[in-house]
């Protein structure tokens, strides 16, 4: 139950669909979440000079301006509310390009609200900074500083030359699980378990994904990751400065 000085969770749904706007918004008002709806981005983008919004969930195909157009307007625009993608294609090459704009997470139509239920709380996790278990580094050690980098795990910036380097909450809590583990090889299982709060799913690319994202965002040359380097047949790892090689 909320009290006077806690604010409830706002949502944005953004469907042309009228339908499906008015089910989840029947439904996640009955999950405890203030939700707010737009048939486009217009309106959209309305809702967002005048509600502060915690999280969206965008439609892909809309006429107009369409999710991944708007995804990436907001993202070059360093609007990081979190979002996450509908789209009723199949294809992986749809749910990649929408995570290589900015997305933090995806789901196919049709689906079942529970489903983007989880997805919604698990994404909002990832906001209220949890700790990380088992993580090897200290309470002392949340700022790590590598590659020209400083990244303050506690107020979730990364700079570089003291200028931020905006990242997504899915960015962020990637990165946080990698770097909380210097030198030690996670395989996907563990690291989507506890960067995403959810299981690795089979042929899942979000993860990989992402890793080329924010790889682009740190290397010198992300072809050649000194920091963020692949495992073969495990996983990913985190390279301090000191363990690079050239």
């Amino acid at each position: 139950m909320n009290t006077s000085t806690t604010r409830v969770t706002k949502l944005l749904v953004v469907d042309d669909d009228t339908r499906i706007r008015d089910l989840l918004r029947r439904y996640l008002t009955q999950e405890g979440f203030e939700v707010s709806t737009a048939e486009g981005s217009v309106a959209m983008d309305q809702v967002l000079q005048n509600e502060a919004i915690d999280l969206i969930v965008l439609d892909l195909m809309m006429p107009g301006e369409d999710g991944l157009s708007i995804c990436r307007r907001l993202r070059n625009s360093s609007n990081n509310t979190p979002i996450i993608m509908l789209t009723a294609k199949g294809e992986d090459v749809d749910r990649i390009v929408g995570l290589e704009v900015g997305a933090d997470d995806y789901l196919t139509k049709p689906f079942n609200p529970r489903e983007l239920l989880a997805r919604v709380q698990a994404v909002l996790r990832r906001r209220v900074l949890p700790n990380i278990a088992a993580s090897p580094l200290s309470v002392t050690q949340s700022v790590a500083k590598f590659g020209g980098f400083v990244f303050d795990m506690a107020s979730r910036r990364l700079t570089k030359n003291g200028q931020d380097t905006p990242l997504t909450t899915g960015e962020f809590a990637m990165l946080k699980t990698l770097v909380s583990h210097p030198r030690i090889p996670l395989t996907r299982e563990k690291i989507a378990q506890l960067s995403k709060g959810r299981e690795f799913e089979p042929f899942d690319r979000s993860l990989d994904v992402q890793i080329s994202r924010l790889r682009k965002l740190i290397e010198i040359d992300p072809a050649k990751p000194r920091h963020l380097q692949t495992v073969w047949g495990v996983g990913y790892v985190f390279v301090p400065d000191s363990d690079s090689t050239n």
